[in-house]
């Protein structure tokens, strides 16, 4: 238990609060400083690669744009492939897209599409949860790609903003992780 509290502790420490940021209200998580700290990043890298092991997962998919950056390393760390999952229009080459509702309009995600298979087990990364919008469509876009979901991992969970609940159904009894809950 100690190992998880200074991991915890260590974490938080390098998420900065900006105020009112992208608008007035809203209390913006900055991961910035954790990245910039090679042993808080190594931690975080660490712990979600033990989660890609513990899943058995084959590949790591990180959503854009944050995604990337956690995911890649992660998938180093733990010896496997990583995919990236952009937004629409931004890979070359035949994808399966994937629209999605958001609080104000709508977002369309791809992938490409011989990147995944029916061999491959899935872990998607990415920085936050929030309303599970995008992570949502990223669980429904990997399994018409014919590949299985071993589930979600994540840095922090804004738990208020119920993406948990939203994704309840999509995971289908995979596991969502967060390393922290904010």
């Amino acid at each position: 238990m100690t190992e998880l509290t200074d991991i915890t502790t260590l974490l938080l420490s390098r998420i900065r609060d900006v105020a009112d940021y992208p608008e007035p209200g809203v209390m913006f998580k900055d991961i910035t400083p954790l990245l910039a700290d090679p042993a808080a990043f190594t931690a975080l890298t660490d712990a979600l690669a033990e989660i890609a092991v513990r899943a058995e997962a084959t590949k790591i998919v990180g959503l854009e744009a944050r995604g990337f950056i956690l995911g890649a390393p992660v998938a180093v760390r733990a010896g496997i492939g990583f995919i990236p999952v952009r937004k629409a229009g931004k890979l070359p080459g035949a994808t399966l897209s994937q629209a999605y509702d958001l609080e104000y309009g709508s977002a369309e995600i791809e992938v490409h599409a011989e990147d995944l298979t029916a061999a491959d087990r899935i872990l998607v990364v990415d920085d936050v949860l929030a309303t599970g919008g995008t992570a949502e469509a990223s669980l429904r876009l990997i399994r018409r790609a014919g590949a299985e979901v071993a589930g979600v991992a994540v840095l922090m969970e804004l738990g208020f903003l119920g993406g948990r609940g939203r994704l309840e159904s999509a995971l289908a009894g995979a596991p969502l992780e967060a390393l922290l809950k904010v």
